[in-house]
């Protein structure tokens, strides 16, 4: 803002000292300079400031850690004022830093369910594996505890409307980046990209997120609508798939090969592979084809 009022009034004494009286001129520095200033103001409100580095790790505090079963909680980091975001572009993810159960180093990248219309914090929700190196930083964490993050990285940008439709397959934890998706394209109302979603899983339990998928395929029904998948499903009144992903749960839930079209993956490293066979047995081409 203090480079623009000196450019304002380079330009003014510049161009019209000569020809104006002084009371006249200090009325034009006035204007130009209250303008300046509206619009130094308006510009730094629409395009808030990045808090993340892709370089450096910066530290977020622990505001609130919700249990969600008995392995998965939702940890909601705190951003330096309450009008910041955090600057993460739609399907991009960041990287976290913590300790394992040995006291080393780790890093592992978390997709937060949340975007840049979530004013001053961001969320992840972690399952907390019993091995897993992160998983024990995150479940030791205690609500006003630090979490070092940089970020933003990933090859996946999303641009409203660069496709008709989207399909999904997602395992397990693998659901968060198409979560962040769904949000971004179902709360823009000049977004009409359409999605199908098909989640796999091990139990019932295990599911995340899914209350607000129910919301939204509620809301969306000509949009969006989610398959459910379950390995171990209930013994009562389960009307999902059972077993693994098929290509034929792929051909009934997906959109069909199209130029217009892309199916996003991502999960266990077993389940992509196994996927992205399924994919090409189908006639998606490379193209029509990403994984997180």
């Amino acid at each position: 803002m203090e480079k623009i009022m000196m450019m304002a009034s380079g330009f003014a004494m510049k161009d019209v000292s000569s020809s104006i009286p002084h009371v006249e001129l200090l009325g034009v520095l006035v204007t130009i300079i209250s303008v300046s200033i509206a619009l130094a103001y308006h510009y730094s409100k629409t395009k808030p400031k990045r808090c993340i580095d892709p370089e450096k790790f910066q530290e977020f505090k622990l505001v609130r850690k919700t249990a969600v079963s008995h392995n998965v909680a939702r940890f909601r980091f705190a951003l330096p004022t309450s009008k910041s975001v955090l600057g993460l572009p739609v399907g991009n993810h960041i990287v976290c830093r913590g300790k394992d159960a040995e006291g080393q180093e780790v890093t592992k990248p978390y997709t937060p369910i949340t975007l840049d219309s979530d004013f001053g914090h961001f969320e992840l929700v972690v399952k907390m594996y019993p091995h897993g190196r992160m998983s024990h930083h995150f479940r030791e964490m205690h609500e006003g505890d630090s979490l070092a993050v940089k970020g933003p990285t990933g090859r996946f940008v999303y641009k409203p409307s660069q496709v008709r439709a989207f399909g999904m397959i997602a395992g397990g934890s693998g659901i968060t980046p198409m979560f962040q998706v769904t949000r971004a394209i179902l709360e823009n109302p000049k977004d009409k990209t359409n999605l199908s979603l098909i989640y796999a899983n091990t139990t019932f339990q295990d599911i995340l997120l899914k209350e607000e998928m129910d919301d939204f395929a509620r809301k969306f029904p000509s949009r969006f609508n989610v398959y459910y998948v379950l390995s171990q499903p209930p013994a009562e009144g389960w009307n999902g798939g059972v077993g693994r992903i098929t290509k034929d749960m792929i051909r009934s839930y997906c959109p069909g090969p199209a130029s217009d079209i892309q199916v996003l993956r991502c999960g266990p490293s077993g389940m992509n592979k196994a996927m992205a066979a399924h994919l090409n047995e189908l006639g998606y081409t490379a193209d029509m084809q990403f994984k997180f």
